[in-house]
């Protein structure tokens, strides 16, 4: 098991063996406590304060508290060690208390009394538990089931007698997956040690594959100040004494006050969360795939997506337990959130109390000036008054949203829709009992949206809350009484205000990998990160097959790539070392570990959302057997603690009762530390694709299906191309003839390459971009094809950017796709397909067809520059009007003939009949007839499809003139998005 406490376990065994040699007196006050203080480098007077503060303990004093931390890619490993001081002579009561995340597991508590180590062990709970133990000491103080969110804290309580004149050590670690939201990630540690404590040292490593892009380190955060509560980024006054070390993908921060410092911020030890933000550089494509001792994890979370319009209900509870400032605050919250509606937006209030409210009966509106004025105004005149009705609130909410679904006036078929659904308490009227309820919302939803809901206070039925949002694909946030309600309501809607893709599916080989998380999502918001981990199955396999599809408002898209196993798990281990090196931590193993924590987390959602019998004894079974693999802490599991028992001597014993060590739930020496039953944080299910058991244990799930690496798309081969130095070829396929010239354009230069704007809409034009020549060339400079743009005007205008290293999609919204992955976007009249590092496809009206070849050198010579190839696949759907310098060419007929000074027609339509008669001698020039003129040409081979091909073709000089239409700069246009007919007609030179 991966622990990367160790390091401090042994350290602090070594002080606590030590202890009773050290402490054969009373300690004085002045000389033992404050002589102790680090106070700096340079001698200090202690404030007369200070002392006085110290000398008012009577009980354990906390020497040293220790909280280290170590973030491996989004996961946190926590290591906290805590040096209590009894320097009395009698035995007194210690307690060692501790805020851990409630999205985190512990998985390691140990004693270290009198010389004697008291490890603990985590065992299953059993049903019915030790309902006589003593509820204040040795357990998890949690509230009630749901009632644990993301950002808030469960407090761990572990209460000793520490001999006289004595040391206790605590050791405690828990992990965590710290959750991407608002565009950042935060860590919170909790620093509230109830005493000023003379040696404090807070830290937090941070290490990642990419780099780290973005760091803040908050001020101290404590009292109504949420997590979710900042919406934008900040840098503000980092903590006194805080020290930041930091490079490209490793950063490594202390918190280390002394005691006067301590004092300047509070003088109760409660000196509250050490909070650190930050995110890292992402690349555009399939995300992050990290590999490692047999698993692997998958962070996703895109960029440069068009935002997918939503339809949005918000049901508000309005009955009397609202008055005052509860409603004050989520009136402030909805007037901002009216403000970032976006014009694509829809949008409807239902209020519920004893009677239901509904402020545009049977519709949703869109996002004027004129609905946003009169939303605030209903807003406004809400009064709080009479009992809860939940059950009405969310049935009306749910009715309005279905009935807009089905209607005509709903006409995006890809936006997003969902309910946000707010209370502050129980349901009290109507139907309350909760499985009729749930089942109600169920049936009225039908899957077809999403209910996020928020639960404000203490009163709040919050299993509730949570089952609901999981059972429909949405999350539960809980605003605590002392919280800011309209900071933290508005910051939960920006979590979910913004979505860019939906139905997110996430497939991997299926013959290489199993066990695999949640792989389907419904919702990507803007700021956040999907993460899949798994189980490679063929450890000798070399590459994973990656395969990503999800749809945005107009588009479906599929992103897929191969993933070198090899190259991956080097990189992986790197990083591996670099925590070794530079935080003394061992941090392998994390990959699995993470694996482990979402297969937990996943179970217990599961778990939750079952109706009972068989399903549930299956999650709960399969949860429970990876919580003891991984020994976490969870609602299943229980820690069994063995407590010192102090002997009249002053030694400390074990205390087992007669006959052999206790039972799993015997003894008042025994605590049993556990957590409550909840769900944990975001609702996800495992996936399981093989029979066999995994580490003897079994995991949460069903079956799935993978995928196969799918046989690449044939794509039409064709000659007439642009490509290269930039070399045109055009085929004629009815005379057999190929036909070549070159365009030696300027850097800079925009040439038209295809225009058909008149009747199919299509337009393509290219940018050359310039490189110096080699040496010996009779060129200054060559040029290549830099960018190609398609522009298609019919059914509406839109237009596709290529680069040798990204494609820009701009229909009604705007996406940017790498060109390093491979990926296909489908809309109806448009789809473009990524080969990775390959080529580009644009496929028009289903049958025009455009293939964009990508050449990129590793180690280019100063000569060489990353450029684009262009290619007609198939015209079919281009008019005979079709123009440009390849598009003038697609319906022609053309013909060899031979120049003896006198013209003469050739007599056959290939090559072979442009030949001489046999035994003739050959002619000195050949000529080429083209739309009446007559251009002399030359035999050349030309090499394309980056020289896999070779293609015989008659060459034109000159710059192609008299081959095309008019002279080379009538084919510059001003700009690469321009659609301006050819303005010349035919040039009869």
């Amino acid at each position: 098991m991966l622990l990367v406490a160790c390091v401090l376990c042994f350290s602090q065994v070594a002080c606590a063996l030590t202890a009773n040699e050290d402490a054969t007196e009373d300690v004085d006050l002045e000389d033992g406590m404050v002589s102790q203080l680090d106070l700096g480098n340079a001698p200090r007077r202690v404030p007369r304060q200070v002392k006085t503060l110290l000398s008012k303990e009577t009980k354990p004093h906390i020497q040293e508290l220790s909280i280290q931390t170590t973030i491996m890619s989004r996961y946190a490993f926590t290591a906290v060690s805590c040096t209590m001081l009894n320097r009395y002579s009698a035995a007194t009561e210690g307690v060692f208390q501790l805020q851990v995340p409630a999205a985190a597991f512990i998985s390691n508590f140990t004693m270290i009394v009198g010389g004697r180590v008291f490890p603990s062990q985590i065992k299953v709970k059993k049903k019915n538990g030790d309902k006589n133990r003593d509820e204040n000491n040795g357990r998890m103080k949690s509230k009630k089931s749901a009632e644990r969110s993301e950002g808030e804290a469960e407090t761990f309580r572990m209460a000793i007698t520490v001999p006289g004149r004595n040391r206790a050590v605590f050791l405690l670690t828990y992990e965590e997956l710290l959750v991407r939201r608002l565009g950042y990630y935060e860590h919170v540690t909790s620093v509230r040690p109830m005493h000023l404590v003379s040696r404090l040292n807070v830290g937090v490593t941070i290490v990642e594959h990419s780099r780290i892009k973005y760091l803040d380190v908050l001020p101290l955060r404590n009292g109504k100040t949420s997590p979710s509560s900042g919406t934008a980024r900040r840098t503000a006054t980092m903590p006194v004494s805080t020290v930041v070390r930091q490079n490209e993908t490793f950063c490594k921060i202390s918190f280390t006050p002394n005691i006067v410092q301590q004092v300047k911020i509070t003088n109760n030890g409660i000196l509250g969360d050490f909070v650190v933000r930050y995110d890292v550089e992402r690349e555009m494509g399939i995300g992050d795939i990290q590999v490692l001792d047999g698993h692997f994890v998958h962070y996703f979370a895109p960029k440069d997506l068009p935002i997918v319009p939503k339809n949005v209900v918000f049901v508000i509870d309005t009955s009397a337990s609202m008055v005052g400032t509860k409603i004050r605050q989520t009136k402030e919250a909805l007037f901002t959130i009216l403000r970032d509606l976006r014009p694509n937006d829809r949008f409807n209030f239902v209020t519920f109390s004893s009677r239901i409210r509904v402020w545009q009966p049977g519709k949703l509106v869109p996002v004027t000036p004129n609905n946003v004025r009169d939303a605030k105004k209903f807003i406004y005149m809400i009064s709080p008054t009479g009992g809860t009705d939940i059950n009405r609130g969310i049935q009306a909410g749910s009715l309005l949203l279905s009935e807009y679904l089905s209607s005509q006036e709903h006409t995006n078929g890809n936006s997003v829709s969902l309910i946000i659904f707010l209370t502050d308490g129980r349901p009290t009227v109507g139907v309350i009992q909760t499985p009729s309820i749930l089942g109600n919302t169920k049936t009225a939803v039908k899957e077809k949206f999403c209910i996020f809901t928020i639960g404000m206070g203490k009163d709040v039925d919050y299993r509730l809350l949570e089952r609901m949002a999981l059972e429909n694909c949405g999350t539960m946030r809980r605003i605590p009484e002392e919280a800011d309600t309209s900071t933290m309501l508005k910051g939960f809607y920006d979590e979910i205000g913004t979505p860019l893709l939906s139905d997110i599916r996430m497939e991997y080989s299926d013959d290489a990998v199993e066990y695999v998380t949640r792989n389907h999502f419904p919702n990507y918001f803007n700021g956040s990160e999907i993460v899949v981990a798994g189980r490679l199955h063929n450890r000798s396999a070399n590459a994973l097959h990656v395969q990503v599809t999800a749809s945005n408002s107009e588009h479906s898209l599929t992103m897929e790539t191969d993933v070198s196993l090899g190259e991956r798990e080097r990189q992986t281990r790197r990083r591996v070392k670099e925590a070794e090196a530079e935080a003394g931590v061992g941090a392998d193993g994390y990959v699995e570990r993470l694996w482990g924590f979402l297969s937990v987390k996943e179970g217990l959602k599961g778990r939750l959302r079952s109706h009972g019998g068989a399903e549930r004894e299956n999650f709960t079974r399969r949860a429970a057997d990876l919580s003891l693999a991984y020994n976490f802490l969870t609602p299943l599991t229980q820690m069994l603690v063995e407590t010192p028992q102090v002997l009249a001597d002053g030694t400390v014993a074990r205390a087992e009762p007669a006959g052999g060590p206790p039972p799993d739930d015997s003894g008042m020496a025994n605590r049993l530390l556990e957590w409550e039953e909840s769900a944990g944080d975001t609702p996800q299910s495992l996936h399981r694709k093989k029979k066999e058991e995994l580490h003897q244990s079994s995991v949460v799930g069903t079956g799935t299906n993978g995928i196969k690496k799918p046989t690449k798309k044939s794509v039409t081969f064709s000659k007439t191309s642009a490509d290269g130095d930039p070399h045109f070829v055009v085929e004629f396929p009815h005379n057999k003839l190929n036909v070549c010239f070159n365009i030696n354009g300027e850097a800079g230069d925009i040439l038209r390459l295809v225009t058909d704007h008149k009747h199919s809409g299509v337009t393509v034009n290219g940018k050359l971009i310039g490189t110096p020549a080699p040496s010996g060339s009779h060129k200054q400079q060559r040029t290549y094809f830099g960018s190609i743009t398609v522009v298609v005007d019919m059914p509406r205008r839109s237009y596709i950017e290529v680069t040798p290293h990204k494609v820009i999609l701009d229909s009604r919204d705007r996406m940017v796709l790498p060109c390093s992955s491979s990926i296909s976007v489908e809309s109806e009249s448009l789809s473009v397909n990524i080969a990775a590092n390959a080529s580009v496809t644009v496929t028009i009206q289903a049958s025009i067809q455009f293939v964009i070849l990508l050449h990129g050198y590793k180690n280019p010579a100063p000569y060489q520059q990353d450029h684009l190839g262009f290619y007609i696949a198939n015209k079919k759907g281009l008019s005979k009007d079709t123009h440009g310098l390849l598009g003038q060419f697609l319906y022609e007929e053309v013909a060899l003939i031979q120049l003896h000074g006198n013209i003469t027609v050739a007599t056959g339509n290939d090559m072979g009949g442009a030949g001489p008669a046999p035994g003739n001698a050959e002619p000195e020039h050949t000529g080429l007839k083209v739309k009446k003129r007559t251009v002399e040409v030359v035999k050349k081979t030309r090499r394309i499809y980056s020289g896999t091909h070779t293609v015989d073709c008659w060459f034109a000089k000159n710059n192609a003139a008299h081959l095309i239409d008019g002279q080379y700069q009538d084919y510059v246009v001003p700009h690469q998005f321009d659609t301006g007919h050819w303005p010349h007609g035919n040039n009869m030179h």
